[in-house]
């Protein structure tokens, strides 16, 4: 059987389309490549793999795309081949689709564009979020001109391919049983293949985590994704005998004011305090995708953060503080949970999350009231249910509320009248501190401590922000963004330092994330550093802590700062305590890292152990095999996170 013969039967729609999706597929693999040529190091060897392993990955897809039509075709009888409904459903059918991969081509350039990466688990939670997404997309790309650029493309091919005579071929042939039974079977043996042998995984194994991203296709990496939405620890990583592992976590979680509860396997302790509380008010303002290279602090020379780069040098900062993820939900984990990030999603997002030993439940037995506030609208991402769930109030946008919603907290909406600004992410940050210092007001005047736990949005593209405020106009991209987000908490901070209330009150500004994880590596370190400053506390003056430390570790040493005698529940410790050793805890939707001093460990499904010597100077990680502690410390953070919330060790 000639390959021209393929084209010359009843199948020739089906496998002009497959030619079209491979061929349009390969242009998309080449354009980005050659936009991401300045941060790769292409070779003859990583080019040959992009495009042969790439071309692997589009025929499976393909394979996917044309199953249910090749199966049509098979069992359609010859004597209905030139009948209105089949030629009517190939026509249709073949602009649908059409239509279908060239937006999906269209929505991997701009996801790419955001994330530097084909689809992965972000994309399978934004189809969830249509509002947000929808209306993100419309501000910022010319949407009428996009879409109707992809229905000019597709009836452009589709025209091409009746030129061509393609369907002319398929109307007029006359293919046997025995050769349809071959190519459909082949189609259908094919699809079986891919579906039961052919892992999104294959595609990162190389070093390079551009290279790795360039193999994949975007279409099969979102079914890879939603597929995998949760993995499960025990099934898929490395682990250690479990009583080892409960033995190597207290180890490492034991401080000189510590004392565990229970010999159980469990991590639940008494901290002591010191003979003098402090009992203040704390806001926390967590700031959306705030990298520390933004800051002239860091070195950037922008000046696109006066306030707080001068917060800064007034006030306590972290100067090597690190992220546990690269999303907003795995932030808010962290600086509400302290624990690592485990596989999959964000424990914000999934089933049996309420009733926890969170940072708010530390904060409620020493009395105070607990309000989480978004300018959004909190059913994105789970968040009213995580937070309401967990005993804290809510003040958000309000548009929705979800079926499954069951908190019992106070819901107190965000008015119209009280917005000025709004885009599809949320209402601008100047208006959601005016909801602060309103709550924060009448908190007061109940003469409670209160805790604010606040998520910023106005850092986020489409990256709008209210008129006149700052000297770069709106909507022109992060640095006008940025430049507004750090306007906005100057307003704030000032606009509070004029309350009663303020005197007794910590403020609290730190990142969920970076603004990018993009880098050579898997994990890019460097890609995970944030900045964390601590207002107003008492003796207030210019501190600087230098030491290698978590997000999980800022409220474990905010509370060392404060002398409280707590119970802790927390993987955090305190950065200040004279035995603390420096780590980190960081990971990617499968891959989890553990980073001591210069001890790299990374995790991966299939049990998979990759060791490196970090040089953070450089930012490269030189493989090295080694074992060990380390190796196995590694292993008892991730592997008793896991088993201590999916078994009920996280709950109150």
């Amino acid at each position: 059987m000639s390959v021209t013969f393929l084209f010359k039967n009843r199948y020739s729609v089906l496998f002009s389309f497959v030619a079209v999706f491979i061929s349009a597929s390969f242009l998309i693999r080449l354009g980005l490549a050659t936009a991401t040529i300045e941060k790769t190091n292409f070779t003859f060897r990583s080019i040959v793999r992009i495009f042969a392993q790439g071309l692997f990955y589009d025929l499976g897809v393909s394979v996917f795309l044309v199953l249910l039509y090749s199966l049509y075709l098979f069992l359609l009888p010859q004597r209905f081949i030139k009948s209105w409904f089949h030629i009517l459903l190939s026509y249709s059918g073949l602009l649908l689709m059409l239509i279908i991969v060239m937006f999906s081509f269209f929505a991997e350039l701009t996801f790419w564009q955001e994330f530097e990466s084909r689809f992965n688990f972000i994309a399978v939670d934004y189809l969830v979020y249509t509002y947000e997404v929808i209306h993100n997309i419309n501000e910022s790309y010319p949407l009428p001109l996009l879409i109707g650029g992809v229905l000019l493309i597709s009836i452009f091919v589709l025209w091409l391919l009746i030129k061509k005579g393609v369907f002319k071929a398929a109307f007029e042939s006359d293919t046997p049983l025995k050769i349809r039974a071959l190519i459909s079977g082949t189609i259908i043996s094919l699809a079986l293949f891919y579906a039961s042998f052919v892992n999104n995984s294959w595609a990162e194994e190389g070093n390079n985590r551009f290279h790795n991203e360039l193999v994949k296709a975007g279409i099969y990496s979102i079914f890879s994704a939603f597929k995998n939405n949760e993995l499960n620890y025990n099934q898929f990583y490395k682990l250690l005998n479990e009583p080892e592992a409960y033995r190597l976590i207290r180890a490492e979680l034991q401080e000189e004011n510590s004392k565990y509860l229970s010999n159980s396997h469990n991590i639940k302790r008494k901290i002591s305090g010191s003979e003098t509380v402090y009992k203040p008010n704390v806001i926390m303002i967590t700031v959306e995708s705030l990298s520390a290279d933004f800051m002239a602090h860091f070195g950037n020379k922008d000046g696109l953060t006066p306030v707080l780069d001068s917060l800064a040098s007034t006030n306590l900062l972290f100067t090597n503080m690190y992220a546990t993820g690269t999303r907003t939900v795995r932030g808010m984990e962290a600086l509400s949970l302290a624990i690592p990030p485990t596989p999959g999603s964000s424990v914000v997002r999934r089933p049996g999350n309420d009733s926890l030993t969170t940072i708010g439940n530390i904060f409620k037995k020493a009395g105070y009231e607990r309000t989480f506030y978004y300018g959004g609208d909190g059913y994105f991402d789970n968040m009213n249910q995580y937070f309401g769930g967990n005993g804290y109030n809510i003040t958000d946008r309000g548009r929705k509320v979800m079926a499954g919603d069951d908190y019992l907290t106070k819901r107190t909406i965000i008015s119209d009248q009280q917005v000025h600004f709004e885009n599809a992410w949320g209402i601008s940050d100047g208006d959601l501190y005016d909801a602060v210092v309103r709550g924060s007001d009448e908190q007061f005047k109940k003469g409670i401590p209160f805790y604010s736990f606040i998520m910023t949005t106005s850092n986020h593209r489409p990256f709008t922000y209210p008129n006149g405020k700052i000297d770069i106009a709106s909507g022109t991209g992060r640095s006008g963004a940025l430049k507004y987000t750090d306007y906005a908490i100057g307003q704030f901070i000032k606009e509070i330092s004029r309350k009663p209330w303020f005197k007794n009150t910590v403020v609290i500004i730190v990142a969920d994330h970076c603004a990018s994880s993009a880098g050579k590596n898997e994990i890019d370190i460097s890609k995970y550093h944030i900045p964390c400053l601590v207002l107003n506390l008492p003796d207030s003056r210019k501190k600087e802590v230098n030491k290698v430390c978590s997000q999980i570790d800022l409220y474990p040493t905010l509370f060392n700062l404060f002398g409280w005698s707590y119970e802790s529940n927390l993987y955090g410790k305190d950065v200040l305590a004279a035995n603390y050793v420096p780590r980190i805890l960081l990971g990617t939707y499968q891959k989890l890292a553990y980073l001591k001093k210069d001890s790299l460990v990374i995790l991966s499904p299939q049990q998979k152990v990759s060791t490196f010597i970090y040089d953070k100077q450089t930012n490269e990680q030189q493989p090295k095999h080694f074992s060990g502690n380390v190796l196995k410390e590694a292993i008892a953070n991730y592997q008793t996170a896991y088993d201590l919330f999916k078994n009920g060790g996280l709950h109150q």
